[in-house]
């Protein structure tokens, strides 16, 4: 693909591994995904759990919610951790993934066009406007435009009732369950799989693993404060969530550990301090600014907020204009942002090629030719390929970016319909959407 004047479509397809329609997706795949999902299911239903109360729904009343995600994410990781102390990197769960990437990304995308589609078709059983079994329309899910309801998601709070397993709230259950704890997963068999393939573990993806489990287990601890985020208050359940939760988060999330496992790279403590340090400081912008929220939403009496100064809206809303909101209206997405930026640094001026060395003998003054463990012939290095594996592997924190900006669009939209004028003169107050004096 560095040379298109000499690519023709055969070549295409041995460029990318092209495995073929039937090679798409294989039974052992499909099994295998959906044992995973059972497993969550299970541990959902049955482990020791939480169950708060939602916020109050437009049509009045409450939902109660089932919450122990850190819980079944430890017993998961229990598990692999101690298949992996037996039988270390050759443990089943981590060559299963590698030989059935493909198959699991597949059966993952035909699962959450199905999940959309069951949803939407169940959506129609709701009694609108007012259901008194607390379902309830999205409120931008109801346009009448069936592809677009479809994708946006039809209904609010879509539950299902399943034998063994009693009821599930599905927007919940795959917002932080199978995919996010799957995007920690697979970042954990591509660490094996680099010590497979070269018979030892790089300080960047360690870095990179850590960073997006740390990111993972914040959001399982604070799993309750989910409640008070745009997509449980005001999306819709339909394609966009089900293939972001199921499809997107774990399969592109971890691009940069699957490129790691292949090229390794080597930080040294220069390299791994700066980045460690952009990732502390995002955190610490995004859980004190969201920290901040739910105290104040939850006890506003709390020493800790206490303190803040607020305008009151018609609606009897309470709107900050000082503290982390007084200084942006969607700060916390800054902090999210920076932290998004310790997930590609560690890939450094991403691209490589493998070769042979029969045919393309390693220069003996080259530094960055890696040989694979189980082969004296093949390397990688990064060669003519230089710098342009960072478009995949830098993609994240672009994409997170847009992803980011229109989720703020989306809030501010809800926002000013909710509050109307007060919402003008809050934004006369705290006039930066997410970043102080630039945006």
């Amino acid at each position: 693909m560095l040379h298109p004047s000499t690519l023709d479509f055969e070549q295409l397809k041995k460029e990318v591994g092209w495995p073929g329609f039937a090679g798409l997706i294989t039974w052992n795949a499909v099994l295998g995904n959906f044992a995973y999902y059972l497993l969550s299911l299970a541990l959902y239903a049955f482990l020791p759990a939480e169950e708060p109360e939602g916020t109050e729904l437009r049509t009045g009343g409450r939902l109660k919610y089932r919450f122990n995600a850190w819980g079944s994410g430890i017993f998961i990781l229990v598990i692999l951790a101690a298949g992996t102390i037996v039988e270390g990197a050759e443990f089943r769960v981590w060559t299963f993934i590698s030989e059935n990437y493909i198959g699991l990304l597949t059966t993952n995308i035909l699962t959450s066009y199905a999940l959309a589609t069951y949803v939407y078709i169940s959506s129609f059983t709701v009694q609108h406007p007012k259901d008194p079994s607390l379902r309830e329309l999205a409120q931008g899910g109801h346009s009448g435009n069936i592809l677009y309801d479809w994708f946006i998601g039809r209904e609010l709070n879509p539950r299902i009732t399943l034998p063994v397993f009693g009821e599930i709230d599905i927007k919940t259950w795959a917002e932080i369950r199978p995919g996010m704890l799957g995007w920690v997963i697979l970042d954990l068999a591509f660490i094996m799989q680099q010590y497979r393939n070269f018979g030892k573990v790089t300080d960047s993806i360690i870095l990179v693993t850590f960073a997006q489990t740390f990111y993972v287990f914040d959001c399982y601890y604070m799993e309750p404060a989910m409640l008070t985020t745009i997509d449980i208050i005001s999306d819709g359940f339909g394609l966009m969530l089900a293939f972001g939760d199921l499809v997107w988060v774990p399969f592109t999330y971890s691009l940069q550990a699957r490129y790691l496992a292949t090229y390794p790279v080597e930080l040294g403590i220069r390299g791994l301090a700066p980045i460690f340090a952009v990732q502390a400081v995002g955190y610490y912008i995004f859980r004190s600014v969201n920290n901040e929220k739910n105290r104040f939403r939850t006890n506003p009496d709390d020493p800790r907020v206490k303190h803040l100064k607020y305008i009151e809206t018609a609606s009897g809303s309470k709107l900050l204009i000082t503290g982390w909101w007084g200084t942006a209206r969607h700060i916390n997405y800054l902090g999210d942002w920076f932290m998004s930026w310790s997930y590609v640094l560690p890939t450094a001026a991403a691209g490589y090629v493998i070769r042979n060395a029969a045919t393309h003998p390693v220069d003996a003054s080259s530094q960055d030719a890696v040989f694979f463990q189980n082969s004296y012939q093949k390397y990688v290095i990064p060669g003519e390929a230089k710098g342009w594996g960072m478009i995949v592997t830098y993609f994240f924190m672009v994409y997170f970016a847009v992803l980011l900006i229109h989720r703020e669009r989306r809030d501010e939209e809800k926002c000013r319909r909710k509050y109307g004028k007060d919402w003008e003169r809050y934004c006369e107050l705290v006039p930066y959407r997410i970043v102080p004096y630039v945006y």
